[in-house]
């Protein structure tokens, strides 16, 4: 019997055994598949306050720190190159990079894939200069129409690609000026009746310029920039997309988005926030 008992207890010890070496063996074959796992080569442009290149390398800003924070989450380790935004665009389509974050477009459709919901939501917002004169008009534009239709210039920065698009080539009368903090001397000088841009990165230059006192954002947001982090097809993480998506849910659910765009973003004054 004293014999049967001391078998059972060696069988259960080297069951015991056997079951340490499985689960640490596990973990540890986990950490190595972790830590062999490609990382993800993310093409950015310069764009404070969205990127920027971080001291001792790597990457900084809104966007950069919301992609690092969510990847990491994920167990994917990011390398970050910063290019011009054509270059960009090239080496993803090229395959010499595997991601990029940007609008989704049809032609970048034809060679990168995303998640469902964008990570962030870009306003582009209409300011105006205190005390303008057809401020009820510039608070019920609703459209580019509306623009045209009150006889309201805009004024831009150089290289503006948007504005090319959206207001020259609907014949809205553009002012550009060769640098973006100028764009709000213009407008509280009554050079232009209005300007669009994020209010995120626009109160920067607005308070800098010392001219925070004469501009006014308004409730009006004339269109919205949905961004996501594109993937080239093929990528290796591609099948990972959803889980992507249900942590950037997860992310904006604890705040840490919000948190996110509060470090860089500078907050308008309540005073030069029109009411509704």
């Amino acid at each position: 019997m004293a014999h049967e008992i001391s078998i059972h207890k060696l069988y259960k010890s080297r069951f015991c055994w056997l079951l340490a070496v499985l689960v640490f063996g596990g973990v540890l074959w986990g950490r190595t598949a972790l830590a062999n796992s490609p990382k993800l080569h993310i093409d950015y442009p310069e764009y404070w306050p969205f990127f920027t290149h971080k001291t001792g390398g790597g990457v900084e800003g809104i966007f950069g720190d919301i992609i690092t924070e969510a990847l990491s989450r994920m167990g994917i380790g990011t390398i970050w190159h910063e290019y011009p935004w054509g270059r960009c665009q090239m080496n993803v389509k090229c395959g010499q990079a595997t991601a990029m974050v940007s609008v989704p477009t049809e032609e970048r459709m034809t060679y990168t894939v995303t998640h469902k919901h964008p990570f962030y939501v870009k306003e582009l917002t209409v300011f105006t200069y205190a005390d303008h004169p057809k401020m009820a008009e510039i608070e019920a534009i609703t459209s580019l129409d509306d623009i045209l239709k009150n006889d309201l210039s805009v004024v831009t920065y150089v290289g503006n690609g948007w504005s090319d698009v959206y207001f020259e080539s609907q014949g809205i009368t553009t002012h550009q000026t060769p640098q973006l903090k100028n764009v709000w001397r213009m407008l509280a000088n009554k050079r232009a009746d209005i300007a669009v841009e994020w209010p995120g990165a626009a109160w920067a230059h607005i308070i800098d310029g010392k001219v925070s006192g004469s501009i006014v954002q308004t409730k009006v947001v004339l269109t919205s920039m949905p961004f996501h982090l594109l993937l080239r097809k093929g990528c290796v993480y591609c099948d990972r997309l959803d889980e992507f998506d249900a942590v950037i849910q997860q992310m904006k659910q604890e705040g840490v988005i919000d948190k996110i765009v509060r470090r860089y973003a500078q907050l308008a004054p309540e005073t030069c926030i029109l009411d509704e």
